[in-house]
């Protein structure tokens, strides 16, 4: 059974959701993204798993639900930050590791089931995100050359990570795509497929 990885930043003020800043003011901005990360962490408790881990920078708060271990995030960039978390994880328990970030709290329970069973068959599993990145990895085997030097919030870094993982020769199961929530009109689309989720209520109050 594969284990569920969440990559996050803690939710501070000034710190998280920057592009969000205008329309929406730093603490709502911080707002947003507790509620974000609380949705994110909620699937992830409710999906089975073999191993549930967050990765954080930063310190642990009240939207830190129980069981989950939790591992400080190691590296500079992104895609050292990724290739820790995947390390770490398989280091702690070496089962196959699906990784979601904090930023798609419309994720289910049932697409994370789906993304983990998918390591059963598949080397590798991978979710585009609309905005040319990518909301979900999972690796049976990690391997730190899989991420380093992928070009991290670019338009071209979903083509360039799953270009990674077929020329390595993975057999790879893509996902529906998802919308990341870094923009105010992101987060109003992401609010509307997901009304009763924390996120779109924190949105509703951010709104007033």
């Amino acid at each position: 059974m594969a284990q569920i990885v969440i990559i996050a930043k803690e939710p501070v003020a000034g710190r998280v959701k920057t592009r969000l800043t205008p329309p929406f003011s730093p603490g709502q901005a911080a707002a947003l993204a507790e509620a974000a990360l609380a949705d994110s962490l909620r699937a992830v408790a409710a999906t089975p798993a073999a191993q549930r881990v967050l990765a954080l920078d930063g310190l642990p708060g009240r939207w830190l639900p129980a069981g989950f271990v939790v591992i400080p995030q190691r590296g500079a960039g992104l895609d050292e930050r990724l290739a820790a978390a995947f390390s770490d994880a398989y280091r702690l328990l070496p089962e196959p590791v699906v990784l979601i970030g904090m930023d798609t709290p419309q994720v289910t329970p049932e697409l994370l089931g789906v993304a983990a069973g998918a390591l059963d068959d598949d080397d590798a599993v991978f979710g585009p995100a609309a905005d040319g990145g990518f909301w979900l990895l999972g690796l049976r085997a990690p391997d730190p050359a899989l991420l380093l030097g992928v070009p991290m919030s670019h338009p071209e870094t979903g083509k360039v990570q799953l270009d990674r993982l077929e020329r390595a020769g993975l057999a790879v199961r893509v996902l529906p795509e998802l919308v990341d929530v870094d923009t105010a009109a992101d987060a109003a689309a992401v609010a509307g497929l997901a009304p009763g989720s924390l996120f779109a209520a924190a949105l509703r109050e951010a709104a007033r």
